[in-house]
């Protein structure tokens, strides 16, 4: 967990990348659809200068977000999400200009493959996030957004960042490729949890 802080310090003045916006055009995730969206964070950490978020913000604006953007895709295959707040960082107010503090996110990713029960990934990803707050590195996003506002950029910035890492995957190891006899019908709706239910740890 020492290391997750070290990278966040870095992280927090650093330049801000920008993401993409929850409304851009779908990108090639074959036969993706979304079961289970689960978000935990039970060794979540934050930078000493952060302002506070608890465990049950970001799992509730992480889920949203997600649930928002994987919503989208409509394929005939379900996969599951198991995502683990490692770390944060929310700029605080009234930090020198010369600093430029910038908020990120620090998660980790398991996909889990619904029909065959089975992770695709062995090891969870580690996926940094920045917050765009619109104005680049100048300034520190705690000078100009809420702390609340921060939250929801780098959730919304999370979530375009997984869809780009669950893109990448699909044209390097043909994740969500179609099955060879695909399911008749995929529910709209998971009503309970796979036996192997995502686990981080």
């Amino acid at each position: 967990m020492i290391r997750i802080l070290a990278l966040l310090a870095a992280l927090a003045v650093a330049a801000c990348a920008r993401q993409d916006v929850t409304e851009a055009p779908l990108k090639d995730l074959g036969e993706f659809r979304l079961g289970h969206n689960v978000v935990v964070a039970p060794k979540m950490q934050k930078v000493p200068i952060s302002r506070e978020a608890t465990e049950e913000e970001w799992i509730s604006s992480l889920t949203n977000a997600f649930a928002e953007r994987m919503g989208r895709y409509e394929g005939s295959q379900l996969y599951h999400l198991g995502v683990s707040v490692e770390g944060y960082a929310l700029a605080p107010p009234g930090v020198p200009l010369v600093a430029t503090p910038k908020s990120a996110l620090v998660i980790l990713v398991t996909v889990w493959d619904d029909s065959a029960a089975t992770k695709l990934n062995e090891e969870p990803e580690q996926l940094v996030i920045f917050e765009d707050f619109g104005e680049g590195a100048i300034v520190g996003s705690g000078m100009v957004n809420t702390r609340e506002e921060q939250l929801q950029n780098l959730s919304v910035n999370a979530a375009a960042r997984l869809e780009r890492f669950l893109a990448e995957m699909h044209e390097e190891k043909g994740w969500f490729a179609p099955r060879e006899t695909p399911a008749e019908e995929v529910p709209a709706e998971v009503a309970a949890v796979p036996a192997a239910a995502p686990e981080e740890g």
